[in-house]
């Protein structure tokens, strides 16, 4: 029962992200909302961790499982994709590699100054 719960409070914030989705005229996804908001509950101690630890596991385990209609999907629509496929492939290896390096010098940068701020106050 206390599965259920758990669950509830995850789909409760998720169903908050698509209202807000809703809400507000920004090209934002749903998901990111909902992401936002479990944050929030989280850090503030709204949403306890322990209240949600459980069953994020549990979902995080089953993951694979969600690409399987997006798989397929793409098998399905195998006609239309083969044209672009290349191009597709290309733009997804090349924007991975952005992202890769974007998201480590952005962490360096964090570390860097965290590390100097440390010791100006020493």
């Amino acid at each position: 029962m206390k599965h259920v719960y758990r669950l509830t409070i995850i789909l409760g914030i998720s169903f908050l992200g698509e209202l807000l989705n809703q809400w507000i005229p920004l090209p934002v996804p749903a998901g990111i909302y909902g992401l936002i908001l479990m944050l929030i509950g989280l850090c503030t101690g709204i949403v306890p961790l322990e209240s949600v630890r459980g069953t994020g596991h549990f979902l995080i385990e089953i993951m694979p499982v969600m690409f399987i209609p997006a798989g397929v999907g793409l098998m399905a629509s195998w006609n239309v994709l083969r044209p672009i496929v290349v191009p597709v492939a290309v733009i997804s290896v090349v924007s991975t590699f952005v992202v890769m390096a974007a998201s480590g010098w952005v962490t360096q940068a964090v570390i860097r100054r965290e590390r100097r701020t440390k010791e100006a106050d020493k």
